[in-house]
């Protein structure tokens, strides 16, 4: 059976995320893929994670804690546009996921933007090691989310396949805008 978005980009991040790795998580939401790459890098590595909104920080640390996963997490209560502030650049990352949208089951009128989606990955391609993945799940079915898709696709699209490969997937047969998961990968 074909993998959801989710459960695609878990794959897509268990393939090269190992024990000591350093990763992010641009949009840390209610936790899940936080708790998810602490898992990958063990006690060892470490996991950057992001988000505006102070729900998001208190669920994701909730979370850590009830796993152990708390001592190889920073939680960091800043947008994704900050990673620069926050993750040094001699850092190899070895993987980033973004979640872009809102925060389920929370206020809808706060959403990723286009434009500190893009500072992020800026900021994060020049981290990323070879082999290191950027994966980008992208709900579009809100106010401003066409804008934020297609800013991702010409970013995507735009990379040089001497340096990345790009990958596009999702489900083109359903309803109600389901997500489109972008893999970039460094050569």
């Amino acid at each position: 059976m074909l993998q959801t978005a989710l459960h695609f980009s878990h794959k897509l991040l268990q393939e090269v995320v190992h024990m000591g790795d350093s990763v992010v998580d641009a949009t840390m939401g209610n936790g899940n893929d936080t708790a998810f790459l602490a898992q990958l890098v063990g006690s060892t590595g470490r996991v950057y994670a992001f988000d505006i909104q102070k729900q998001a920080l208190v669920n994701t640390a909730n979370k850590l804690q009830e796993l152990s996963l708390s001592e190889q997490a920073t939680l960091i209560q800043q947008g994704h546009e900050t990673i620069d502030n926050h993750v040094s650049i001699d850092a190899k990352l070895t993987a980033a996921i973004f979640n872009l949208g809102y925060l389920p089951k929370s206020d809808k009128q706060i959403v990723t933007k286009p434009e500190t989606t893009k500072q992020a990955l800026d900021a994060l391609l020049p981290r990323l090691a070879a082999k290191g993945r950027i994966i980008l799940v992208v709900y579009y079915g809100h106010d401003g989310g066409e804008r934020e898709l297609t800013l991702v696709q010409d970013y995507c699209q735009n990379l040089p396949q001497e340096k990345f490969n790009v990958l596009s997937y999702q489900f083109i047969n359903q309803k109600n805008n389901p997500p489109i998961l972008f893999c970039i990968e460094k050569k």
